[in-house]
């Protein structure tokens, strides 16, 4: 007797399940951010009050200008205590990096992996003509993928 292989009924893809998931939809919208003249030691005090590692940088129209992060908080303590300054001295301004590599909102989320995995970062704003629309983390594209559930790989 001949063993015939099964392998069930799949139900067809719809057509909107083949579109891989667009990183607007899974950005976070609200998001801490920081003003450029703002003291570095509250910068600090927000980032270990609500356990975060930095945030985006913006001025009164919600303009990206930087990023501030841990890391950047860390090397001011470092230099405030080399030269014998005080910590509450300085704004983020100073210490903030300027040069921030963003993605857009209508890229694809396989695509963004592809960013985080040439770029090293743990995440990166979105922003539409000049304008902070939110974040992306690696956190976000991995919930994304999980989401697809392999039906587009």
């Amino acid at each position: 007797m001949a063993i015939k292989s099964f392998q069930g009924r799949r139900n067809p893809l719809k057509k909107d399940e083949l579109k891989p998931a667009l990183v607007s939809e899974y950005m976070t919208a609200k998001l801490i951010t920081f003003r450029p003249d703002q003291p570095i030691a509250e910068v600090m005090n927000i980032l270990i009050k609500n356990k975060i590692s930095g945030g985006p940088v913006v001025n009164e129209n919600n303009e990206l200008l930087g990023i501030i992060s841990e890391g950047d908080c860390i090397k001011h303590i470092s230099e405030s205590r080399y030269y014998n300054i005080p910590v509450d001295n300085d704004t983020v301004e100073k210490h903030m990096v300027k040069n921030v590599e963003t993605i857009e909102g209508n890229l694809n989320i396989f695509e963004a992996a592809e960013q985080f995995l040439k770029s090293k970062r743990r995440r990166f704003p979105i922003v539409e003509n000049g304008k902070l629309l939110g974040q992306i983390s690696q956190k976000d594209i991995l919930i994304a993928a999980m989401n697809q559930k392999g039906n587009n790989w």
